[in-house]
């Protein structure tokens, strides 16, 4: 399916379904919660939405490759590293929603925590980060409690890592290149506490640093990369949940059916495929059948999102978009040439 969608500032063409993950288990019943992140060479990489293989597309939508990551899910993906060695990081929060047999779906969780585990692209596991100690008992924070790691982020000056850990403790971590936990964020004082943090982005654009989706909060932390406090965005945000710079731009994934486009002072400009009555349906992101039970949605429609959670940008500008919902929906939103 195609068409056109507009942005602040750029025209792109909606391409929905241009790549689909292979076959797995539950034969499309799965219950998608991955993220993206573009290669070098300019694949893309995603995961199953019913399995735990990860996939690399070539630009055209081809499977190039893929191989089993032993993971519960590929909820966050960050790639460091040169060409010929580059490196994934997942994290991944230790349980996925399956289908029950009764009302659709529930939660399975079989480890007491998450983890956030390094490949090469070939498939081969190649390190883990330690899991954190626990989070003092009167901070109170988290979602499922433990350590359920959503999101993570390299800074590629030293190779240290940010890890948000936005479904257990709702805390954010630094590790070094090593492994070794070196700081831990709660939230800035004068801002209030991390409210499921789900993502973290090392920002590029002019100076080093840290943004954090702050979701439950409806807004974005932003620190340097000591970890000190500089200031929130939260002007026309909702529930950002994945982030990416595109040129002098930040785009913003809101899991409530919408990008956020912010300019370089952190400005919202608008929106892309916005679509307001969507979180309002029943059962959303998916839908409520007659006997019932959880399915997916009968129709999506083209132009208008759902529920974006992944996000990833190539070299190009294209913007690449997974979703959260039964069966996955994979969206490329190509950018068109500027006409002189």
């Amino acid at each position: 399916m195609t068409g056109v969608v507009q942005a602040p500032g750029a025209s792109y063409v909606w391409e929905e379904g241009w790549a689909a993950p292979p076959g797995d288990a539950l034969a499309g019943a799965g219950w998608a919660h991955h993220g993206l992140a573009v290669t070098a060479d300019q694949r893309i990489v995603g995961a199953q939405s019913g399995g735990d293989a990860i996939c690399i597309f070539d630009r055209d939508g081809r499977l190039d490759t893929s191989w089993p990551s032993g993971l519960v899910e590929a909820h966050g993906m960050a790639l460091t590293g040169p060409p010929g060695e580059e490196r994934l990081w997942v994290a991944d929060p230790g349980f996925a929603m399956v289908p029950d047999g009764v009302r659709g779906y529930s939660l399975h969780r079989p480890s007491q925590h998450g983890r956030v585990v390094c490949f090469d692209l070939a498939g081969n596991r190649l390190a883990e980060l330690p899991v954190p100690p626990p989070a003092d008992p009167a901070f109170g924070g988290g979602v499922l409690g433990g350590y359920a790691p959503t999101g993570v982020a390299v800074d590629e000056r030293d190779g240290s890592l940010w890890v948000a850990d936005g479904y257990g403790q709702g805390l954010v971590h630094r590790f070094t290149r090593d492994g070794d936990l070196a700081l831990t964020l709660t939230g800035a004082d004068g801002a209030g506490r991390f409210d499921c943090p789900h993502a973290v982005f090392v920002d590029r654009r002019s100076r080093p640093r840290l943004y954090v989706a702050d979701r439950g909060n409806a807004r974005l932390q932003v620190h340097d990369l000591d970890g000190r406090f500089l200031g929130v965005v939260g002007d026309g945000l909702w529930s950002p949940t994945a982030m990416v710079a595109c040129g002098e731009r930040l785009i913003v994934a809101e899991l409530d059916a919408r990008l956020a486009v912010l300019d370089a002072e952190d400005r919202l400009v608008g929106y892309v495929g916005r679509d307001d009555d969507a979180p309002e349906r029943e059962g959303w992101p998916n839908a409520v059948g007659a006997d019932g039970r959880t399915v997916r949605p009968p129709a999506l429609t083209p132009g208008r999102f759902n529920s974006p959670h992944g996000l990833a940008v190539d070299a190009r500008g294209d913007l690449h978009v997974a979703e959260w919902l039964i069966g996955g929906r994979w969206i490329r939103l190509r950018r068109e040439a500027v006409r002189s």
